[in-house]
């Protein structure tokens, strides 16, 4: 027992010993002559020239220290400057081996950080050349294996947890430039404020926070206010952030030099240990648009599973782009882009983030599925079905201004004069990156208007794999018929190839084509199966490498604005030498079947057996078109079978029956339909020299008949028989023939 008593008191000596130098010390020494002494010590360690030029003074109780009105330069310009620093520390603490801060305060902190030409900062030269140590050998010294008997480093949590008390953390009036001399970028962060007191391990404390951010590209400036509540536990392992009202102004060309206001609120959690992290209650606002978040992380690592929701509220995009200062966005109809809003579930297994029951409305637009992505291969798995929509309400308005000419055509023709040469044709798919997909997408519409057609019922797949994509089918109902699409991309070669399969079931065309473009010149129900390939990577090349056959048929339509009757009927009647008396001719011409084939040779569509039955007659054409020309050279012919029509002038007598009346299609296939076919002059001139030669005979031949009939039948019956009359009567007239 004496011998702890003695123990106690040489303790208790020891201490007031220490607290008697210590208040000596703080009443005899004065720090500030040791100023010069300090700025040669810095200046022989560094390549900083330190500067003390305010009072340096220090305390006893609490232990404190204050500098006043420090400044280092580098190079002759200013590096750190600084007004106050005051540290000052719980002495008793000290003694108990459990730290407690008082005051830690650093007010008009200024650091100015440069990047010069060459990529090296100015923070890199403050040690002279031959004392800085690479990076291997810093990471050397930390492999290098501790001497014999030093007690081993405790693993996670198995040490004694850190006590550790801050009564006041004060930061005022700092501020850090940092300059790029390569580039031109500047970033400015000042105003910068931090506050925080009864800071203690394991218990809540208030923080506040405050800056202002600029940058000149682009052109951005900041400035924010946070507040919350923070807590961190003794092993520095678990952090919890509840409260959090946090308010950013933003201006600046990046905003379209207009003010915009966001926000951030809700509360945060996470587990260093046991690898877990949360978000709460958080609600995220900008310009209108709010997010709102509950998510939970199990994992930190390269499979992390997630679980939660996310949603966005109801929200403008044309606001949302007037607030950011952005161009508005254009389109056909005013009222889009009014209404548009997004919610999911989070979930998935480690490694895998599925959003399901996820919503996507947009206008009268809803669309609903799941979306998987893997983590480790970004493989994609998507499902969205849609109710309708009409992409037309979206395009860019028409322009009333007529399209400017192109500056060449596409198979590389000379510029016109006053234009400028066109640009460089590209590449129209990364290769690289279709290579690295893994998709397997499922989409589903109920409605579609695009370029003013509508298709219902559509179905889409769409696969991809180690550079093949397909899409098998892309199919759909189409005025009153179907339509079935299958195409694959093989993008594993540098030079790609292409094969598409189409197959199209009585699709009424008269319905399309006044919807596409306007066009009532073809009605019918049209059947059409395509198959195509074709390798490239290039709109030339992919046009000038195709091949492939596509197969037509249209049952029971009709040629309108066009009446090929009436047409044929005006050759008739020249032919007859008579007039038609028939004025309603109407404005269509019906065919109970055409059809034919259409080659495909690159820039080449060739057709040799277009065939249609029209009322008594059959039309029958073959041609070309020129893609590249954009020309069309194509030449039919309406061949006489039958009776045409009931005007006398235009009955079908031999002469006439079997002859060809032509027909010629030549122009710009991007011009008037209307104006591309019209009777072919030369041929029909021919045609019609033909016909009328053959009438010629046959009046000519009526008359002689008549004058034998007339001038000798008398005469010959006075002195002949009957029989013998008629015999001599027939040969005459045979000769005449």
């Amino acid at each position: 027992m004496k011998a702890l008593r003695y123990l106690l008191i040489a303790v208790v000596a020891v201490i007031v010993l220490i607290a008697a130098a210590v208040i000596i010390a703080t009443m005899v020494l004065d720090p500030n002559d040791y100023k010069p002494q300090i700025e040669k010590i810095v200046e022989q360690k560094t390549n900083l020239d330190l500067s003390l030029n305010g009072d340096i003074s220090w305390s006893f109780i609490p232990v404190g220290l204050e500098v006043n009105d420090v400044e280092a330069k580098l190079d002759g310009d200013q590096f750190v400057k600084l007004n106050l620093l005051r540290a000052e520390v719980d002495f008793w603490s000290l003694i108990t081996m459990s730290p407690a801060v008082d005051t830690f305060t650093l007010d008009g902190l200024d650091a100015r950080l440069v990047k010069n030409k060459q990529g090296q900062g100015n923070w890199e030269r403050i040690m002279p050349e031959g004392e800085t140590r690479s990076t291997d050998q810093q990471a050397a010294q930390k492999q290098e294996p501790a001497p014999a008997g030093t007690p081993a480093t405790t693993e996670e949590g198995g040490g004694e947890p850190l006590k550790f008390n801050v009564e006041e953390i004060a930061i005022t009036n700092a501020q850090v430039h940092y300059s790029d001399q390569g580039t031109g970028q500047s970033v400015t962060l000042d105003d910068f404020s931090l506050n925080a007191s009864d800071i203690t391990l394991g218990q809540t404390f208030p923080l506040s926070l405050g800056f202002h951010f600029a940058t000149n590209e682009p052109e951005l400036d900041v400035v924010a206010q946070i507040k919350a509540q923070l807590n961190a536990n003794e092993a520095l392992n678990q952090f919890q952030m509840q409260d959090l009202d946090s308010s950013f102004e933003l201006k600046g060309a990046a905003v379209g030099g207009k003010t915009v206001n966001a926000s951030f609120t809700g509360n945060a959690a996470a587990n260093l240990e046991q690898e877990t992290a949360s978000l709460s209650d958080f609600v995220a606002k900008l310009a209108g648009l709010e997010l709102s978040a509950d998510l939970d992380v199990a994992g930190f690592g390269d499979k992390p599973k997630l679980d939660g929701k996310l949603s966005v509220a109801e929200f403008s995009i044309r606001d949302l782009m007037d607030t950011l200062g952005q161009a508005p966005i254009e389109t056909s109809d005013p009222d889009v882009l009014k209404k548009a809003s997004f919610s999911t579930d989070i979930g998935g297994k480690p490694g895998q983030i599925d959003l399901n029951n996820l919503q996507l409305k947009l206008d009268d637009t809803t669309f609903k599925g799941s979306f998987g992505l893997g983590l480790a291969n970004t493989a994609i798995d998507l499902k969205l079905k849609g109710d309708k929509i009409n992409v037309d309400r979206y395009l860019p308005p028409k322009s009333n201004q007529p399209a400017a000419a192109t500056a060449s055509s596409d198979n590389g023709g000379t510029p016109a004069p006053g234009s400028t040469k066109a640009p460089p044709e590209s590449d129209l798919l990364p290769l690289d990156t279709l290579r690295g997909l893994d998709l397997d997408v499922d989409l589903g519409l109920g409605e579609l208007i695009a370029s003013n057609l509508t298709i219902t019922d559509i179905q889409s797949r769409i696969s991809a794999k180690n550079g093949l994509i397909k899409v098998a089918p892309f199919a759909g109902k189409l005025y009153e018929g179907d339509f079935n699409v299958q195409a694959t991309l093989d993008a594993r070669k540098d030079n790609p190839t292409w094969k598409i399969t189409e197959r199209a079931n009585n699709i009424q065309t008269l319905s399309l084509l006044t919807d596409l473009a306007d066009m009532k010149l073809l009605s019918g129900a049209a059947n059409l199966t395509a198959d195509i390939t074709t390798q490239g990577n290039r709109l030339s090349a992919l046009r000038s490498n195709a091949k492939g056959d596509i197969k037509f048929n249209l049952d029971k339509g009709s040629f309108n604005k066009m009446n090929l009757t009436h047409m044929a009927c005006q050759g008739i009647a020249l032919a007859n030498q008579e007039s038609l008396s028939t004025t309603d001719w109407g404005d269509s011409t019906p065919f109970n079947d055409m059809h034919g084939v259409l080659r495909i040779d690159g820039n080449t569509l060739k057709n040799t057996d277009l065939t249609a039955a029209l009322a008594g007659m059959e039309l029958k054409g073959g041609g070309t078109v020129d893609l590249a020309k954009s020309d069309l050279d194509y030449e039919a012919g309406l061949r006489v079978v039958g009776e045409i029509h009931r005007d006398k002038a235009c009955r079908v007598t031999k002469y006439v029956e079997n002859v060809v009346i032509p027909v010629e299609c030549r122009g710009d296939i991007s011009g008037d339909p209307a104006k591309l076919c019209s009777f072919d002059g030369s041929r029909f001139r021919d045609t019609l020299k033909d016909m009328a030669a053959n009438a010629a005979k046959k009046k000519a031949t009526e008359e002689v008949n008549k004058a034998i009939d007339e001038k000798l039948g008398d005469k010959l019956n006075e002195k002949l028989d009957k029989d013998t009359s008629d015999k001599v009567k027939g040969a005459l007239k045979g000769l005449f023939k």
